[in-house]
């Protein structure tokens, strides 16, 4: 059984789609995407630098195209799906949910919102690695930060203000590493919360299908069988803790043998070779991976 995931922001690296432009048609399908994306998809992912694509409006975008042109490009049907954060659009696209369009259209919404949100206060993300479940989340609350992912596999993210965590810094769970995260905002947090209307505005145009494969929402790591159910989760989930942790521990339960992470991969396979042992993975992060991916599936 075949699970195909879509990561989220952080996982953009500057130039990671130079060498997929020499694959037939994956130019000019992200021209015609990055006319509804409303930047050039081209240009951000081949000559970009880091910080012109940890930018907000264009990080969430870029890897959401990145996505779906890779998933084009493999050309396998999976059995399941699920994206990470700003990666469910990407899985809900190729569940058939959303077309690529439409899922890019919420993007810029999303992205541009969340953009605006995250300059009203000076805020960003750290990473934990290790230590104590219970005691990492302690520890987060006691400085008034939000366990904004939960990623399983001894991670959590916490959100908050930069002076928050600081203090978190200073004062680091027990066995646990800190990592910044190269995002521009406390995404999944309370911090959020103005992007949340505007992305249910942006959201009522749209006239979801219902998921044509098993389809997994952060919200709480279950299938969503209703389309509408599944646009409405994606808009509250700006504000809302991502549950990758939670998504895993369904991929196992529905005895998934295999995963491939999309453009921009590593991070989701990462995490699964932690937390799924005896599961198969292939990250593509160049078209060289694409045979790797389809020999797995065989």
């Amino acid at each position: 059984m075949l699970v195909v995931v879509a990561p989220g922001q952080g996982a953009q690296t500057p130039g990671f789609l130079s060498p997929w432009l020499e694959l037939p048609g994956l130019a000019d399908r992200l021209g015609a995407w990055s006319e509804v994306a409303g930047i050039d998809l081209i240009a951000y992912g081949t000559t970009a630098d880091a910080d012109e694509i940890r930018d907000t409006a264009v990080a969430q975008p870029l890897l959401v195209a990145a996505a779906l042109a890779s998933a084009e490009a493999l050309g396998v049907a999976p059995d399941v799906l699920a994206g990470h954060s700003v990666g469910e659009f990407a899985a809900a696209a190729l569940a058939g949910v959303l077309t690529p369009e439409q899922a890019l259209t919420l993007v810029r919404e999303r992205a541009q919102a969340m953009a605006k949100a995250a300059a009203i206060t000076a805020t960003g993300m750290t990473a934990v690695l290790g230590g104590v479940e219970d005691e990492v989340l302690a520890a987060i609350e006691r400085h008034g930060l939000t366990p904004a992912n939960i990623n399983g596999a001894g991670q959590i993210v916490a959100g908050g203000t930069t002076e928050q965590l600081a203090a978190f810094k200073d004062d680091a769970p027990a066995r646990a590493r800190l990592i910044p995260l190269s995002v521009a905002g406390a995404f999944h947090t309370h911090h959020m919360a103005p992007a949340v209307e505007s992305l249910r505005e942006a959201a009522r145009a749209i006239v979801p299908g219902d998921p044509q494969v098993t389809l997994l929402s952060n919200s709480d790591g279950k299938p969503v069988a209703s389309g509408a159910e599944f646009v409405e989760r994606l808009v509250k989930q700006v504000s809302s803790p991502v549950r990758w942790g939670a998504c895993s521990e369904t991929v196992a339960a529905l005895g998934v043998t295999t995963m491939i992470e999309l453009l921009p991969g590593g991070t989701l396979t990462g995490l699964a070779r932690r937390g799924l042992r005896g599961v198969q993975t292939v990250a593509l992060k160049t078209p060289d991976d694409l045979d790797a991916a389809r020999e797995l599936i065989k």
